[in-house]
């Protein structure tokens, strides 16, 4: 099973990424304000996971990639692929485990190693 993972950005702003079962990032979030508006989104990604539309593309390297969309919004973009199926594959890791998915809150520790 997946995990949505909130973390903080360098900027001070939040995102969330989708990692598979072995802990691959399969998505990422935009940047948002609040860590609040990364749990809303997670939780209306879980509860519409349907109503989503994934926009296949090719990046100038060759490498495959997708945009969650729902409406003219983009939710997130993925991770690049080598291959049209291991994106299929992605997509449907998504589809199939974020539903029952848990959700990771790394903001609280700026820092895990002390000096």
């Amino acid at each position: 099973m997946g995990a949505f993972v909130i973390s903080k950005r360098f900027d001070d702003r939040y995102k969330f990424v989708f990692t598979s079962r072995k802990g691959k990032t399969i998505f990422t979030s935009p940047s948002y304000e609040l860590k609040m508006e990364c749990e809303e989104c997670i939780e209306e990604i879980k509860a519409n996971i349907e109503k989503y539309i994934y926009v296949k593309s090719r990046a100038a390297n060759g490498k495959y990639f997708f945009k969650m969309m729902l409406e003219d919004n983009v939710i997130a973009s993925s991770r690049r692929y080598t291959t049209p199926l291991l994106l299929q594959k992605g997509i449907d890791e998504i589809i199939r485990t974020s539903v029952q998915s848990d959700v990771l809150d790394f903001t609280i520790n700026d820092f895990v190693f002390l000096d």
